[in-house]
């Protein structure tokens, strides 16, 4: 009891202080129709919408679906406990659903869904699974920092020689998440040093399509954000992107983590069986083609389906192996509280 109570503790820490809970108001609770399979997504809502119109498509189970953002989605999952109307969580990163894992709100999944997403895309307690994912990146201006001076590693932007010269979406989830690779593979003392630098070093913007502008304009020569942006940016006008290019660490660095999104049936569920039919739906060759075909720019993660082409492909970017249930959210939380860098 006391692990459980130290968990949600550290839950209810992450909820108040990354962001403000979504949903759960009078209004919002009687808008959702308990005969519906009921999904809480913290992914982007056009791809959770294509997903789920895919899924009704194919097997006639209608899908409404709830908004919000990974952390305090997570964290109102736990506070409704065995009352949660949801059915299905899908998150961005991984650390939100490690905080309705470590609540013990999952429930197992079929063995034939884990297995068409490679294990190292999926957590090894075969609680939820990777449905897509995401790299870390270093997006810079080469008219500012030329490409003989990058980084070698995430962790060389902490060095004195980088003040005021990168920038981060630090108090996004998509960071935070970042932030619990340095954890996994570095350990909590480093981590602690590594954010003393980003305070004093970064500048922080809102999100990770501002910091991406931020280098583009010049502001900053360097910046930390997912690979997707960047994509989606040159896909369109690259008016945030035009001038700058990506920076893969590999080796195994921190800053080659790969941020797996989330997909998990609640034990709580009032439609367990269509639930995991939603998640063996998404995570199969079909749900995994929508998203290859959309316009997210993610990686798909099943087996046998391929990105888009204009994606380095998954298996070049040499990130560190990190199993996905082990990142801990709420200590990270913790530690960027304490670095004062949220």
């Amino acid at each position: 009891m006391k692990r459980r109570t130290l968990a949600l503790a550290a839950t209810a820490l992450a909820a108040a202080l990354v962001t403000t809970a979504c949903g759960g108001d009078a209004d919002a609770e009687a808008a959702l129709d308990p005969d519906k399979l009921t999904v809480y997504s913290s992914q982007h809502e056009n791809l959770t919408k294509a997903w789920a119109d895919a899924f009704t498509a194919e097997t006639g189970v209608e899908v409404q679906i709830r908004s919000g953002k990974d952390a305090s989605m997570g964290s109102q999952i736990v506070a409704e406990g065995d009352r949660s109307p949801a059915d299905v969580f899908l998150t961005e990163n991984s650390p939100a659903m490690t905080i309705v894992q470590d609540a013990g709100l999952f429930a197992p999944l079929d063995a034939t869904t884990l297995a068409q997403v490679p294990q190292s895309l999926r957590p090894s307690n075969g609680q939820w699974t990777g449905a897509a994912a995401r790299a870390t990146v270093l997006v810079y201006n080469p008219s500012k920092l030329p490409e003989s001076q990058l980084p070698k590693s995430l962790m060389d932007l902490a060095d004195p020689a980088w003040q005021g010269r990168w920038g981060a979406a630090a108090t996004g989830a998509d960071f935070q998440a970042i932030v619990s690779a340095v954890l996994a593979t570095q350990g909590e003392a480093k981590t602690s040093q590594w954010l003393a630098g980003l305070k004093t070093n970064a500048k922080v913007y809102a999100n990770n399509i501002a910091t991406m502008k931020a280098v583009n304009a010049g502001e900053v020569p360097a910046g930390v954000i997912y690979h997707y942006y960047w994509y989606r940016d040159q896909a369109k006008t690259k008016e945030g992107s035009a001038n700058t290019k990506l920076h893969y660490f590999g080796d195994q660095d921190p800053g080659a983590f790969v941020s797996v999104s989330g997909a998990g049936v609640l034990k709580a569920s009032k439609h367990a069986a269509d639930a995991q039919r939603f998640v063996a739906f998404v995570t199969g060759p079909k749900g995994q083609d929508v998203l290859a075909k959309s316009d997210a720019m993610e990686y798909p993660v099943g087996t046998g389906v391929a990105a888009d082409p204009a994606l380095p492909p998954l298996a070049d970017l040499d990130p560190p192996a990190i199993d996905p249930a082990t990142l801990n959210g709420p200590k990270v939380v913790e530690l960027m509280t304490g670095a004062d860098v949220l």
